[in-house]
């Protein structure tokens, strides 16, 4: 019990991290949402010209959601954008939208981590949901069962792979926007600074997950030894 709740000063750097970069994500946002782009183009509109100009005229877009709840469903082939992104033509929307768009690009492409990490979408949720409760009982209800306890941090570390793997898919997505905004000329190039600046700040909420899970997987096989 007492390494229970002092292994989560483990977690720490992850913890302010992640809090960084969240705040990171916001106040970047906040601001290139506030500067329009010189064309004009709304980021569904963006999106549309980046997914033709790349042969995907049959993926579709909707505009729907909450704030920053953007996302490209492989299954459905539909790109999501929020209203602040889908209906905004600010940078901070065309950076986003097109960063969407690139997912759909991987998946178009055969993208092997894109492809990898859809392929682990099923089994992580199983482990995050499951594999830290099953090492939870094997802890405290079972007097330290080693078995359940270990089937737990087999579960949970399925969860932390999908985590892991979603950084270069997602870095590779954002790769692909500024390249694509770039050379169909949606943002010119003052601009880009604003989008990458915006994509940057997001991939590191991405790294402050990746970390946190990884941390927490240490944690657990270390009172799991002990």
């Amino acid at each position: 019990m007492y390494l229970w709740y002092w292994s989560y000063i483990l977690l720490v750097p992850a913890l302010v991290l992640g809090i960084y970069a969240q705040a990171r994500v916001r106040s970047t946002f906040n601001r290139y949402s506030q500067i329009p782009s010189a064309r004009g183009l709304t980021g569904a509109q963006g999106a549309r010209q980046l997914l033709d100009s790349a042969g995907l005229g049959d993926v579709g877009i909707e505009v729907k959601g909450s704030r920053l709840s953007d996302h490209y469903d492989p299954r459905s082939r539909v790109l999501t954008l929020s209203p602040d992104v889908g209906n905004s033509n600010s940078l901070a929307a065309l950076g986003v939208a097109a960063h969407e768009t690139g997912h759909a690009m991987q998946h178009a492409a055969g993208y092997a981590p894109f492809r990898y990490r859809s392929a682990l979408v099923p089994v992580a949720n199983l482990g995050s949901n499951l594999g830290f409760i099953l090492f939870f009982i094997g802890l405290f209800f079972f007097q330290r069962n080693p078995v359940m306890m270990s089937i737990g941090i087999v579960l949970y570390s399925c969860a932390v792979l999908f985590t892991v793997v979603t950084l270069p898919v997602e870095l590779n997505a954002s790769k692909r926007a500024m390249t694509e905004l770039s050379n169909r000329n949606i943002l010119v190039a003052d601009e880009l600074t604003g989008a990458k600046k915006v994509l940057s700040a997001a991939a590191l909420t991405y790294v402050a997950a990746a970390l946190m899970a990884v941390l927490q997987l240490v944690r657990l096989i270390l009172i799991s030894r002990r």
